[in-house]
């Protein structure tokens, strides 16, 4: 028996399979990722030879064009599988959103793999989950369980595309981080590098003073070794961090 996870981005499906009943923080049995513009290929390629699995869940954000062309895939299986629609509570962790529905499926789903990391550990404080992809996420939630609010702000594709269209004659090869930058190539990495540190030092010190302690810092996400380094908080990189929270929200289904 295995339980499907998928993670559905605005660039690439991610999956994963697992035991059925595995905890955050188990290793997949098997995964693999896709960019989007190929997953009509899933049954023929990448899952052809995947057993059927006994449940499958994930959490889109792409849209429910993209949604049906991944179920077509599944169709082999002749398995229902379930999205992740945020709710007012699950798996522990408490929607504090204006209007619990409209969060991310991803942000919600990650914010709850990080808590259930943060509960395996023995942390009772608070935690700011972060993504760094082709957006910018960074979350917060309370000590005790409750998602409080975050950003999102553009990636770094996204910002040196703004700026390619917006500046005349800007196209210059990608850089390096610099503490004080000379030439535009470098200056344009540290720029958007800076802006996505700055946001989350910000929301960490803003964490810090409600809760009186550090959060604990999860980064996520496929361009999170980028910023990492340049990072001034204490932080961990978790890969997989949306397929913890996915198995956190089966586990609880029971």
């Amino acid at each position: 028996m295995s339980f499907l996870a998928i993670d559905i981005g605005n660039t690439r499906l991610k999956w994963a399979v697992y035991a059925q009943g595995a905890e955050p923080g188990t290793a997949p049995l098997q995964h693999g990722a896709v960019f989007l513009e190929n997953i009509d290929r899933l049954a023929d390629e990448d899952w052809q030879h995947l057993p059927p699995p006994a449940r499958i869940l994930g959490s889109n954000v792409a849209g429910d064009a993209v949604r049906r062309r991944v179920e077509e895939q599944m169709e082999q299986w002749d398995l229902t599988p379930r999205w992740v629609v945020p709710d007012l509570e699950a798996a522990g962790v408490r929607n504090g959103y204006d209007h619990p529905t409209r969060l991310g499926a991803d942000r919600w789903v990650a914010v709850i793999g990080a808590h259930a990391h943060a509960r395996r550990r023995g942390f009772t404080g608070p935690v700011l989950t972060v993504m760094v992809g082709t957006a910018v996420t960074v979350d917060a939630l309370s000590s005790d369980g409750q998602f409080l609010g975050g950003l999102i702000l553009p990636g770094h594709g996204i910002m040196l595309r703004a700026l390619e269209g917006g500046t005349a004659g800007l196209r210059v090869p990608t850089g390096e981080v610099r503490d004080f930058p000379t030439n535009t190539s470098d200056a344009l990495t540290t720029g958007g590098t800076f802006a996505i540190t700055g946001a989350i030092e910000r929301m960490h010190r803003l964490l810090t003073q409600r809760e009186g302690r550090p959060p604990l810092l999860l980064m996520t996400g496929g361009a999170g070794w980028k910023v990492a380094p340049a990072l001034d908080a204490p932080h961990e990189l978790i890969e997989g961090l949306i397929f913890d929270g996915l198995l956190a929200l089966n586990a609880a289904r029971g």
